[in-house]
């Protein structure tokens, strides 16, 4: 067995890459000389960079947060100061809207016993529908 490496992957054929041995060469010179061009071609090479300075430094996912992040904040605050803010000695705008919401969720919290017809069949109903039921004799 040779320790040696393949003879493809030798120091001596890898020539380091400049100017001068590089093989892709680049098509424009960059930056070009603004003196030499006209202004509607500056203008063309101005809008390229700038829309490739925008796509490289877009952050879509961190854009996103913050807009939910914002709109989050901002529907807490207003429905905060509409429905639980106390503002003082005067009669606020939101009375209205204030007693619906709390006549809606008054029951979320309670226990059975707070609401004892919640959910049951009253011992009223069941003669009423028994009798119905009945054939008559």
């Amino acid at each position: 067995m040779s320790t040696e490496p393949p003879p493809h992957t030798t120091e001596s054929n890898i020539s380091p890459l400049n100017l001068q041995t590089n093989p892709y060469k680049a098509q424009r010179l960059w930056p070009p000389d603004f003196s030499k061009i006209d202004t509607k071609h500056q203008f063309r090479l101005e809008r390229r960079y700038r829309r490739r300075a925008k796509l490289k430094w877009a952050r879509p996912g961190w854009t996103k947060a913050v807009k939910l992040a914002q709109w989050g904040s901002g529907i807490f605050v207003l429905g905060y100061g509409v429905l639980y803010m106390d503002w003082g000695t005067m009669e606020t705008p939101f009375q209205g809207i204030r007693k619906w919401f709390h006549e809606q969720t008054a029951s979320i919290w309670t226990t059975k016993s707070a609401r004892p017809n919640l959910g049951r069949i009253s011992a009223a109903t069941t003669q009423n529908s028994s009798q119905a039921t009945e054939p008559d004799k």
